[in-house]
Formats: C-alpha cells, structure tokens, sequence
C-alpha cells in the first residue's frame, strides 16, 4: 500500500482555500467604492451576476472546445442543497454586507469578515461534528476577540453609551449566513465546482437584482455595472470554485480556517484607497486574527482511523483511498471521474476531514 504524507500546509487544498480568501478579500474594499454609485441591494445582485455570467463563460466554452475536466455534474439530489446555499450564502449574505460596508469603514468591514471563518467553523464542530483539538479552538478564540475589538464602537461625544454599530451587527449577520452557506455547500464539494458557483451566481444575482428594483433602485451606468460584474466575477465566481475544491480537501471548519486570511487582504486595500487611519484597534485585531490564523495554518491532524464502506462519484486518481476495479466505459487516464466502492479499511497517516476522512473521532 503506498503511504500519504501531508506537510502542515495540506496540498491541495490549503493553496486552494487561501487564493479564494485573497480574491474575496480584495472584493470588499472594490466594493465598497461602487457604492457611491450603486445601490447596496442592486450591487449585491450585479457582483453575483457577474459571477455567474463569467462562470458561464467557462463552463460552457470549455465545454464547446473539449476541454472540460473529469467533473461530477450536478444532481436532482443535490438541488435542495443549492436551493439553500443560494438562499444563504447568494442572497441574506451579500445584501447584509453591503448595508454594512455603507457605514463601516472599509479597512474596519474587511477584519470583520474574519467572522465568516468562525461561523463556518463554529457550524461545522457543532452541527456537522468536525474534529477540532486545542490548537484550532485557541485559533479561533482569537479571532473572535479581535474581531469584537474591531467592531466595538465608543459613546459619541455627550451620549454616555457604547456598543456594537449596527454596521458591524449587519456584517456579523452576513458571516453567520455565510457560514451556513460554507457548510451547506460542503455536501456538494464533490460536484463541478464551476457548476455549483455559476448556478449560485445566476440565481442568486437574478433575484437580488429583481428586488433591488423592485424596491426603486435604480440602475447605474455602464461603467460602474461593468465594475461590479468583474469584481463580482473574480472575488465571488472565482474565489467559490476555488473555496469548493477547498471544501474537498479539508472539510468545511479548516477551509473556514484558512479563508481567514481575506480580511487582512481587504483591510490592506482598505487603508490603501481611502486613506483611512492605521488605529491601535486595528493593529491589535490584526495581531489577534494573525495569531489565530496561525494556529490554525499549523495543525498536524495523525491518528488511526477506519473507513467504513462508501460508494460515491467524484474525480480523482487511484492514490491509497481509491484502489478499485472497473466497469466497462469507465473514462481512460487519471483523474477520472465515475462511481466508485470503497472498501472497508483501518490505517494510520495524516489527514483532513476531506471527502474520505469525514469520520467520528474518540472524546
């Protein structure tokens, strides 16, 4: 049997999940300068529906030129799944962040999004019962500290009160839907990545922009529509593809972990367009999510661990979790992509809790 080694940074997927936080994150700041020009509704559906029209772009020119990888399609199965994602993560998400970003200095918005990680990991521990040790939990701990020091907000002069800005709160609000979305969308990590963006683009951009209108929102111009859709493309379309294959290969609450990184890219363009001020609060956020991204880039997950039967269809190629027969007309060459058996197996190496390594860990 041929041994797995995995260093701390797990490859693929680490690569993965941080080029989609690197894309989302410098999103948040490009955003927020349309907003002077758009709508926050209306932005919300022309970022997503420049997501899903350049996806489509891709899908199907590829597709038309014969280039289309070995992907899993989509299934009716998995339709209630997309339903709920797109009505999470494509639709309550994007609009609370953009009334966030409407009050929230941008630099300030983009440490907040630091949140969506914690969600996403909160939710997949407590309702998808992902293993977490003590070095991840420090992690995120740390990031939620950081992140309530950057969203707390003194009394204005004369008003004897404090709290959290009701930006901030809509922010939080975006990170929680966000989060479930994450998880959602963690159930359909094994299908074309580029399908289940494009398809969430689409739908989600459609009837966020037949709202906004609805409610009187007028439409921009040109230049700034054609804005929103390349930044919607690149920092929505592009970074969930990128995001899914991270789901893949780590699990919903590590990918979470990782995408971390998007609002100190966000924060950095933040600083850098507006010119806004670099606080002690936003140096001492800043050090506290580094902190927590650290450990959580860190962790080295090893024990013996049982596979229990499973028959399911994905690409990839025959390492040590994929030693199969096959049937006639299975696709040539590798990665391939068909339905599959696993077979019954006890071993020990390092993992992730990727599409094989989902299993119960001992208390």
């Amino acid at each position: 049997m041929t041994k797995t080694s995995h260093g701390p940074l797990a490859w693929p997927g680490a690569p993965l999940a941080l080029g989609s936080a690197v894309l989302f994150g410098a999103s948040t700041p490009l955003a927020k300068l349309l907003l002077g020009a758009v709508d926050p509704w209306l932005l919300a559906g022309l970022l997503y529906l420049g997501s899903g029209a350049g996806l489509a772009f891709v899908h199907f020119g590829r597709r038309s030129l014969g280039i289309a990888p070995p992907e899993t399609s989509l299934t009716r199965a998995d339709l209630p799944w997309l339903a709920a994602v797109v009505v999470a993560g494509g639709a309550i998400g994007p609009v609370l962040l953009m009334v966030g970003l409407s009050t929230t200095p941008a630099s300030s918005a983009a440490l907040l999004l630091n949140l969506e990680g914690l969600a996403t990991m909160g939710i997949a521990w407590l309702a998808f019962h992902e293993n977490a040790d003590r070095r991840i939990l420090m992690g995120a701990a740390a990031i939620l500290v950081g992140a309530l020091l950057l969203s707390w907000q003194g009394a204005p002069s004369g008003s004897g009160s404090s709290g959290i800005g009701w930006g901030a709160l809509a922010i939080m609000g975006a990170c929680l839907a966000w989060g479930i979305d994450n998880n959602l969308t963690r159930r359909l990590s094994s299908a074309d990545p580029v399908q289940i963006a494009m398809t969430k683009g689409l739908a989600a951009g459609a009837a966020n922009l037949a709202l906004a209108l609805w409610h009187g929102a007028a439409l921009p111009p040109a230049g700034p529509a054609l804005s929103a859709a390349v930044v919607g493309f690149f920092g929505y379309g592009v970074s969930l593809v990128m995001f899914v294959l991270g789901l893949r290969h780590l699990g919903a609450a590590r990918t979470g972990a990782y995408f971390s990184l998007a609002p100190f890219v966000g924060a950095v363009l933040g600083l850098v367009l507006f010119g806004e001020p670099l606080t002690a609060r936003l140096l001492g956020a800043a050090v506290l999510m580094g902190f927590g991204l650290y450990l959580h880039l860190v962790e080295h997950h090893d024990h013996e661990h049982e596979h229990a039967e499973l028959v399911h269809d994905h690409v990839h190629v025959h390492d040590e979790h994929h030693q199969h027969a096959h049937e006639p007309g299975t696709p040539a060459g590798e990665p391939h992509a068909h339905m599959h058996r696993h077979a019954p197996m006890i071993h020990r190496h390092p993992h992730y809790p990727d599409l094989h390594h989902r299993h119960a860990h001992p208390h």
